[in-house]
């Protein structure tokens, strides 16, 4: 029998059977949860990794909680690198591990390597089927058109032990899954897949908006993973108009894209089409961007972008491009585990909130109040809160337990109860702990930039200089982003003090310092401008604390922020730079992890 469904009625049995999934999933979250449970732990129970907590085939949660610790990353390192060195034998999961998921967040400078099975991609292709039946509620007719969605691959790398290690999107984009996907007049593409599935940026950026712009008039929805992402693409426009118009107005393909696959596949999509290549010429060339992408994509419903968390701060940018078309934040997913959906898609982004789905695996939140941190010790493991008991109003840190063998194990993701719907959480997300500066899928920590600071700074000492004090902060105004460090100097003796030179090399050590995941936005996606260090008076910060106690910060105490957000004080650091001094070259950076 069909759950009672509390979402609006589908238009057809398809969506009606995605929509009653999502009805009998949360109103049984629970029974759900105990059914995951048992299943991991059954599947799993001969693992090295489970047997050390003598369960005893023990699959109930009571056993599970008291005996198997939380877990950090750091923790696994050593199960990870032996399986990424070739054991083949059941270390955390009994399923063969088919591929490594890399993610955005490091440790020790380098990706994290995320073990996954083949029947989880199964269970992502799940939570992608659903997010229509859900958009559709809201914008109905999105069958009768195209999304234009800058999609791309990424580096891959292979393990000593031979597996494949890459983005999940990047996985998911070279699957059969994908690549063999039946057609859906729901999920039409203007890219094509070979595009798409080009390793070179510039020659799939490039064929992408090709094609967007040549069925501007079929596209209903503009999108991209991140924010960042889509803006990057609007820069893209600003910088290629010409040579798109030429090659519209020709029928003949940029000579810069040099991929065979790409090549074939335009030949059957581009004619000439001078009235178009005018029409794109007259949009583009007055330099008046603002609204640009209803004026050529003028059939465009909404954004699909995420634009939580750290992505906020693209907010304004995407207004103005889209003259305040809806953004839709549809699912919330990490390298980890998929985890749910937003089941009101078109809210404005600052009431966005996900629905976990209790399937895709085992939940547990750590309250999160920086007041009272709970200790988390191995030789005794902590109740954390199940997922239906966690409250309304309340923080936690999330933590999974995923059929591909990560047990416990903190996500590093700070999420706010919102709500249910029917018995299961809705959150917010708040943002990735001990994140201080992101622009795209970069994430630098406080220890990283402070280690970062220190190899720059080493440069200083021969002018008998050093820093006295230093915040960051990332600035969005341009496109791509990129991080601005103030530094203010104590210099010893100014007539030898450190040449603008010298700053610019200080700005390079500091990127060279930086994670992985940051170089490779910087040389491979260009999706992270060049660094930029901002020398201010003598004085700044002492200026800063007393703004900081005009406002009620208590002196005692008071300490300089490593990143600053908060306009007047940007304002304030600003009106007060003596010379500000970029990153002369990009940092260096191969798919290869450093030894």
């Amino acid at each position: 029998m069909a759950a009672d469904r509390s979402l609006p009625s589908p238009p057809n049995e398809k969506f009606a059977k995605a929509l009653d999934f999502i009805e009998e999933m949360t109103k049984n979250a629970d029974k759900v949860q105990e059914k995951v449970l048992a299943e991991i732990l059954g599947r799993n129970a001969d693992t090295e990794y489970l047997r050390r907590f003598n369960l005893g085939g023990a699959t109930g949660w009571e056993t599970f909680k008291s005996r198997v610790p939380v877990v950090t990353y750091e923790d696994l390192q050593p199960e990870i690198h032996r399986i990424a060195n070739g054991d083949r034998s059941p270390i955390l999961c009994s399923h063969p591990i088919s591929e490594f998921l890399t993610s955005s967040g490091t440790s020790a400078g380098e990706r994290k390597l995320m073990p996954t099975i083949s029947e989880e991609m199964d269970r992502r292709q799940l939570l992608y089927s659903l997010l229509m039946p859900v958009m559709n509620l809201y914008v109905p007719g999105l069958d009768k058109g195209k999304g234009l969605y800058f999609l791309f691959i990424k580096a891959e790398t292979t393990t000593p032990g031979g597996l494949v290690a890459r983005p999940v999107l990047t996985s998911y984009y070279k699957s059969t899954h994908f690549k063999t996907r039946p057609y859906d007049p729901y999920n039409v593409y203007t890219s094509p897949d070979e595009a798409i599935l080009c390793s070179d940026s510039f020659q799939s950026m490039y064929t992408q908006m090709l094609c967007g712009l040549l069925m501007r008039h079929q596209v209903l929805r503009v999108g991209a993973v991140f924010a960042s992402g889509l803006l990057r693409a609007i820069r893209f426009l600003q910088t290629h108009w010409r040579q798109l118009a030429h090659d519209i107005s020709t029928g003949s393909l940029n000579p810069r894209i040099t991929d065979q696959a790409i090549q074939e596949r335009m030949a059957g999509i581009l004619n000439p089409d001078p009235d178009l290549a005018e029409f794109i010429t007259k949009e583009c060339e007055g330099e008046n961007w603002e609204r640009i992408i209803p004026r050529i994509w003028p059939n465009t419903k909404y954004l699909d972008v995420i634009v939580t968390g750290a992505m906020a701060q693209y907010i304004p940018l995407l207004d103005f491009y889209s003259g305040g078309l809806p953004q839709a934040c549809t699912m919330y997913a990490s390298s980890e585990c998929y985890f749910g959906l937003n089941l009101k898609p078109m809210t404005k982004p600052a009431e966005v909130s996900y629905t976990i789905m209790p399937n895709m695996g085992y939940f547990e939140f750590i309250p999160h109040d920086p007041e009272n941190p709970v200790e988390l010790r191995r030789d005794s493991p902590p109740r954390l809160v199940d997922l239906a008991d966690v409250e309304v109003g309340k923080e936690y840190e999330l933590v999974v337990t995923t059929y591909s063998g990560l047990c416990r194990y903190r996500v590093g993701d700070i999420l706010r109860v919102t709500g249910f719907h029917n018995y299961a959480p809705q959150f917010k997300f708040v943002r990735r702990k001990n994140v201080l500066l992101s622009i795209d899928a970069d994430k630098t920590d406080e220890s990283e930039l402070q280690k970062a600071v220190e190899n720059a700074s080493a440069l200083l000492r021969e002018f008998h200089t050093s820093v006295v004090e230093y915040t960051s902060y990332a600035d969005t105004n341009t496109i791509p982003g990129h991080y601005v460090i103030y530094w203010e100097l104590l210099v010893k003796d100014p007539a030898n003090g450190p040449t603008g030179e010298v700053l610019e090399e200080c700005c390079r050590v500091m990127e060279e310092s930086m994670n992985s995941v940051y170089r490779q936005c910087r040389v491979a996606d260009n999706s992270v401008g060049p660094l930029e260090i901002r020398v201010v008076k003598n004085g700044t910060f002492e200026e800063l604390m007393d703004y900081a106690i005009s406002r009620g910060a208590s002196i005692n105490q008071y300490k300089a922020p490593r990143c600053v957000s908060y306009t007047p004080i940007v304002e304030l650091l600003d009106a007060r730079v003596l010379s500000a001094h970029f990153s002369p070259a990009p940092p260096h950076w191969t798919p290869e992890r450093r030894v």
